[in-house]
C-alpha cells in the first residue's frame, strides 16, 4: 500500500480539509485484519458547519447555469481518471473487493456512470412551457448523502453526482467501514475548481454524524443507501419537517428459471448469472440474486450446474488477480452471515455446497466460502431476510403462479431475473413486483432508474430519473397575450 493519505485524518468542509475535533476511527483490512489507517470521529458540531457552508454556497450555485455545472464535472471526470489506480487500491485495501472486480465494477464502471450522468444533463431542459403556464425545475437545496461500505465510490457517485449537476449542495457520510475512497473524489472535485460549500465531507458514525445529518433542520433532501431498518428510521425523523428522501434500502432478489428454459448451455448460463450477481462482491449487494427459483422436476440438473459454476469463484487474497472472491467486510459480518447459514441448517434447508465456517484466527481475514441451500421453503428466514453474504437459497416450485407467489412473497421487491425464451421471460418480468429485473443474461442499463417497490426504498437513481430527484418542480401561471 502506497503511503498514507494525509487528508485521511480529516474533514473537507466550505472548501478546507479540517482538523478534526473528536476522536479517530481504525480502518481495518478485511482480508488481514491490518489497521491501515484513520479517519475522524466527526461530531454534530462539524455537522453543524457543513451544513452551514452548504447552505451558504446554495444561492450562488443554484444559480450557476447547468452547462458550467456540467463543464466543471467533466473537469471533476478528468481528474477522476488521473486517480484510477489508486482508487482501485483503496477498493481491495478497505472493502477487500478482489483487484480484478475492484477495476472493473468499483472504478471504471462509476467512471462510466458519471459520464452517464453528464449525459443525461445535458437533455435535460430548464423549462416546460404549457399553454397557459412555465413549468420550471428547481434544486431542492441542502442534500445530505449518506452512503454504505458495500460499493463505496459507486454509491458517492450515484448521490453526490447528480445533486451537484441539478444545483443542489452536498454534505456527504460515507461508511466508516470504507471511508477512504471518498476522499480521493474530494479530491477530484477539489482539483476541479467546485467552489467551497457546494461539496463538504464529514467522517464519522451514523449513531452521531449520520442522526445529525438527518435530524438537522438545514437539510432539505436526504439520501440514503443502507438497511431497510435504518431507512426506516431516517425516514421517521424526516417526517416532522417533511424533508424530501431517497432511500435504497434493502433487497432478498428472486431469479426465475422458466420451465420452457432448456439445453445445458441455457441452463449454466442461468447458474452464472446468479452466481455472479451473489458472490463477486461476496454476497454485500443489494441486488444479489440470493434466491433462485427452480421448476422441481429440474431441481437435481440445477444444483449440479451451481456447484460445477462454483468453481469458477476462487476466494482467497484480493490483491491476486486470479480471486474471484473476497472476504466479508468485518467480524460483525461474518458473524451475521454465519448465524445465517446455521439457521438454514437448523430448519431443515438442504446443503448443496459449502457449510457453517469455522472462527477465522487471529491473523484471519473474514472470509466465508460460498454456500449453496436447496428444498428451501419460503417461510425459513434465509427465503425471507437479507443476508449480505454468499449464501444462496434454491426453492423449487411446480406453477408459474407458484414461482411469482415466492418470488413477491418477501417484504422486499428490489431485484430479480427471470431465464426462458424471451417472450416468455418478459412477460413473466412484467408480472413480479420489483423495481428491476433481468431477462436473461442483460446487463444494467446507466440510463435506466434504479430502485425499489415496497420495503426497498423510495425514490429513483441513475439516469435523468435520478437527475429529477434532486429537482422540484414549480409552475409559474402565465396571463395570455
Amino acid at each position: 500500500m502506497r503511503a498514507a493519505n494525509s487528508h485521511f485524518g480529516k474533514h473537507y468542509i466550505n472548501g478546507v480539509w479540517t482538523t478534526p475535533k473528536g476522536a479517530m476511527i481504525d480502518v481495518e483490512n478485511p482480508a488481514t485484519r491490518e489497521i491501515f489507517a484513520r479517519v475522524p470521529d466527526g461530531t454534530p458540531e462539524e455537522v453543524d458547519a457543513a451544513v452551514a457552508a452548504a447552505q451558504s454556497a446554495f444561492p450562488s450555485w443554484s444559480s450557476t447555469p447547468l452547462a458550467q455545472r456540467i463543464a466543471l464535472m467533466e473537469g471533476m471526470l478528468r481528474r477522476f481518471y488521473e486517480k484510477t489506480e489508486a482508487v482501485i487500491e483503496l477498493e481491495v485495501a478497505e472493502l477487500g473487493a478482489p483487484v480484478a472486480f475492484a477495476r472493473s465494477k468499483h472504478c471504471l464502471y462509476q467512471q462510466k456512470r458519471t459520464a452517464a450522468f453528464i449525459a443525461a444533463a445535458r437533455s435535460i431542459a430548464a423549462d416546460e412551457a404549457f399553454p397557459a403556464s412555465l413549468v420550471m425545475r428547481e434544486p431542492v437545496g441542502v442534500v445530505a448523502a449518506i452512503t454504505p461500505w458495500n460499493y463505496p465510490l459507486g454509491q458517492i457517485i450515484q448521490k453526490v453526482v447528480p445533486a451537484l449537476l441539478m444545483g443542489c449542495t452536498v454534505v456527504l457520510k460515507p461508511s466508516e467501514w470504507t471511508p477512504l475512497t471518498a476522499v480521493l473524489l474530494i479530491e477530484a472535485f477539489e482539483e476541479a475548481g467546485f467552489p467551497p460549500g457546494v461539496l463538504n465531507l464529514v467522517q464519522g458514525y451514523g449513531e452521531t454524524v449520520g442522526e445529525a445529518m438527518t435530524g438537522h433542520a438545514g437539510v432539505d433532501l436526504i439520501s440514503f443507501t443502507g438497511s431497510t431498518a435504518v431507512g426506516r428510521r431516517i425516514a421517521g425523523r424526516a417526517a416532522p419537517m417533511m424533508k424530501r428522501l431517497i432511500l435504497e434500502l434493502g433487497g432478498k432478489s428472486a431469479a426465475v428459471w422458466l420451465p420452457e428454459l432448456e439445453g445445458h448451455e441455457a441452463g449454466r448460463m442461468a447458474a452464472k448469472k446468479v452466481l455472479d450477481s451473489l458472490l463477486l462482491n461476496a454476497g454485500q449487494t443489494c441486488t444479489a440474486l440470493s434466491r433462485f427459483l427452480v421448476p422441481a422436476e429440474k431441481l437435481q440438473t440445477a444444483e449440479a450446474l451451481l456447484k460445477s459454476v462454483l468453481a469458477d469463484y476462487p476466494m482467497g487474497d484480493p490483491t491476486d488477480p486470479a480471486t474471484r472472491m473476497g472476504p466479508l467486510i468485518s467480524g460483525a459480518q461474518f458473524e451475521r452471515v454465519r448465524e445465517y447459514i446455521a439457521s438454514g441448517i437448523r430448519e431443515g434447508a438442504r446443503l448443496v455446497a459449502g457449510g457453517l465456517p469455522p472462527e477465522p484466527g487471529a491473523d484471519d481475514g473474514w472470509f466465508v466460502p460460498p454456500v449453496v441451500f436447496s428444498d428451501v421453503r419460503p417461510e425459513m428466514r434465509i427465503a425471507q431476510e437479507e443476508i449480505f453474504g454468499p449464501v444462496l437459497s434454491v426453492m423449487p416450485y411446480n406453477t408459474l403462479e407458484e414461482a411469482l407467489a415466492i418470488a413477491d412473497g418477501t417484504q422486499y421487491g428490489l431485484c430479480g431475473a427471470v431465464f426462458g425464451p424471451h417472450e416468455a421471460a418478459v412477460n413473466f418480468a412484467r408480472r413480479m413486483r420489483t423495481g428491476n429485473v433481468y431477462v436473461n443474461d442483460a446487463s444494467r442499463d446507466l440510463a435506466a432508474p434504479f430502485g425499489g417497490f415496497k420495503s426497498s426504498g423510495v425514490g429513483r437513481e441513475g439516469g435523468v430519473f435520478g437527475l429529477l430527484e434532486f429537482t422540484e418542480p414549480k409552475a409559474i401561471f402565465e396571463h395570455g397575450s
